[in-house]
């Protein structure tokens, strides 16, 4: 069976249109909905005053309309009262400001009293729910870091400083780690030691990088707390969190340790060209966390959402084509935010499975015919998706490369979508990896920027490459280790060898005027050769002693020096080639490793299990013909 429902708010409506709702959600298929993520307030109106009589008749209403329920810990959102008797939960921002209540997520991470209530009304719950029919799983907290994913007050300070004391033993190991030789930053001790709140000019790397590693694990400490206690009640039912596909504030990889199933929230921009492909990357995401586990689209948008400047609503059948996209890579439901759509609050302009329009509306029809189709899909789930190409991805080399006092301000995102997005054109599935995983079962191996590195991780690559694996590396990577300190003598560490190559200067590709950055053309260079094209973004002195060159710079001082290079089937890219040439390069490593390709214009095929899905992602009529396959 596929999952199939929606955030589920009954609170914002007067009781008499709960009837309502569950004779719809049969009508739709609805087989699960998300309960309580924003109730807080509603179930403890008062600190230690609880009232679950609400939810109790909301829970056995959708069990005897045979809709199960994932049941939130409703922490996500601390009521009035808390904020207003104990201010010092709410979190500060980088330069002192200390937020408001009146949104949602107000709330330091590291607040133990925030942590107190937040596990009391968990327990609450899991007491009180454990053995009802309804419950299908457990659903912690909502979008864990989305608007907070650091504090900088003192409580956060001091937790900080207990962090690092663990993490690195002693004040001087703490001094070796940051290089605090440097512009007279020596610590004597860990209470000296503040969050890198603001400075005049730039922090420390090293405190930057274990300040994103410490707010990310503060985030994940939340979620352990609530998640044991759940767990110590119902420990056969699976408990998760929602993702934000490629969010910088927490490191995924270590997530999905902690979590039964992923679940990811997922808004494509309907009106971005580029949007499928996107959608595409982060479902591999999804799917590659717990290594091929299938997961669920925890929410999307059923027609527009209400944040964006112009919000454009989903074109009639996107909102399907995108749903069955995620089944596709892996996914095993599909839900919605939210189910019907609200009249008041900051969120009234956001799409709904019921819309204000009500049921005779486009929308609503198309959500019952997906309830329908993937009613129809029921087999597929526990199917897995095979894949034989992986890009490597890590949280610390995107904290560490979007740095200020870096070569070049980069996006390490947007370089990693630069080298998926051939792969999507081309119907060939690729999983996400980290640089110490094993990466025997992959036929091709993409490497973009991977700037944070350690020894292990870099010797893994190259002993990917040296055992047959095909390995492409593209430029600013294993440039530093896993304490932001410099990996010398030509960086790249052991891949150098692999390689055949070396790097002797950077040479990104910048404007007159850096602080302009973002206005006009982007600077680009030529290259010429075997693959020849343009670069764009980044340049840099190649020394090459044992490789093969593909293409060299055609202008510039690097003019007739190496760009992109090949040793046996290990590729170095000194730049980030314009799409065709990154396509045209990409065509020859997987011909070289024998993994076919299969371009059909807007049609995204992927198999799942016998099933094989072809999506169209255009607004033309297209003829597919399948049979060979």
């Amino acid at each position: 069976m596929i999952w199939y429902g929606g955030d589920y708010n009954p609170e914002q409506w007067p009781e008499e249109v709960w009837a309502e709702d569950a004779r719809l959600m049969q009508e739709a298929g609805v087989n699960l909905v998300s309960v309580g993520i924003f109730s807080w307030a509603m179930l403890e109106p008062r600190e230690g005053e609880f009232d679950f009589g609400w939810l109790d008749r909301v829970m056995d209403g959708l069990h005897a309309a045979g809709v199960r329920v994932d049941l939130a810990t409703a922490t996500a959102s601390p009521p009035p009262w808390l904020t207003h008797r104990y201010p010092e939960v709410l979190p500060v921002t980088k330069d002192g400001v200390r937020l408001s209540a009146g949104s949602r997520q107000q709330y330091c991470p590291s607040s133990p009293v925030y942590r107190r209530l937040a596990a009391r009304l968990a327990s609450k719950l899991a007491e009180r729910y454990a053995d009802h029919p309804a419950l299908a799983m457990w659903h912690i907290n909502n979008e864990y870091g989305c608007h907070v994913s650091h504090c900088y007050c003192e409580t956060s300070a001091d937790a900080f400083r207990a962090w690092l004391e663990a993490r690195y033993g002693t004040v001087d190991a703490l001094n070796a780690a940051w290089g605090t030789a440097f512009w007279s930053q020596r610590y004597a001790e860990f209470a000296e030691v503040q969050p890198p709140r603001a400075t005049p000019t730039f922090t420390n790397p090293g405190q930057l990088l274990d300040f994103d590693r410490f707010s990310a694990d503060q985030l994940l400490e939340l979620y352990r707390a609530e998640a044991a206690i759940v767990r110590a009640a119902t420990p056969s039912l699976p408990v998760t969190t929602n993702f934000m596909g490629f969010f910088k504030g927490a490191d995924y990889w270590a997530w999905a340790q902690e979590v039964d199933v992923v679940s990811d929230d997922s808004y494509p921009d309907p009106a971005d060209p580029v949007s499928p492909a996107y959608a595409a990357m982060t479902r591999d995401l999804m799917r590659s966390l717990r290594h091929g586990q299938p997961w669920i689209l925890m929410e999307q948008a059923p027609s527009a959402v209400n944040w964006r400047a112009r919000n454009a609503p989903k074109a009639p059948g996107q909102m399907a084509a995108w749903s069955k996209q995620a089944v596709a890579r892996g996914a095993d439901g599909i839900l919605f935010f939210q189910w019907r759509q609200s009249v008041a609050g900051a969120e009234k302009f956001h799409s709904g499975m019921v819309p204000h329009a009500g049921t005779d509306t486009r929308v609503w029809r198309e959500i019952t015919e997906l309830g329908a189709d993937l009613a129809g899909l029921a087999e597929i789930e526990g199917s897995r998706v095979e894949a034989r190409v992986a890009i490597v991805f890590e949280w610390d080399s995107w904290w560490s490369l979007e740095q200020e006092a870096v070569p070049a301000r980069l996006s390490y995102l947007e370089h990693a979508f630069a080298w998926y997005t051939p792969l999507f054109e081309r119907n060939v599935v690729a999983d996400f990896v980290r640089a110490d995983a094993d990466l025997s079962g992959y036929d091709v191996v993409i490497v973009p920027s991977l700037f944070c590195a350690s020894e292990a991780s870099l010797d893994n690559l190259a002993a990917y490459a040296d055992g047959g694996g095909h390995l492409v590396v593209t430029f600013q990577t294993g440039i530093v280790d896993e304490a932001m300190h410099i990996t010398s003598d030509g960086y790249l560490g052991s891949l150098q060898a692999t390689l055949g190559v070396r790097v002797e200067e950077f040479a990104p590709l910048a404007p007159p005027d850096l602080r302009r950055e973002g206005t006009g053309t982007p600077p680009t260079v030529a290259l010429e050769g075997e693959l020849a094209g343009t670069g764009t973004l980044w340049s840099e002195h190649v020394r090459v002693s044992d490789a093969d060159v593909l293409s060299v710079f055609g202008s510039g001082d690097l003019a007739g020096g190496a760009a992109i290079t090949r040793r046996l089937n290990a590729w170095y890219v000194a730049t980030l080639p314009d799409r065709t040439l990154t396509g045209e390069l990409l065509d020859d490593v997987l011909a070289s490793a024998d993994v076919a390709t299969d371009p059909a214009g807007t049609v995204e095929r992927v198999q799942r299990g016998r099933y094989r899905f072809a999506i169209d992602h255009g607004s033309q009529t297209v003829s597919i013909d399948d049979r060979a396959n």
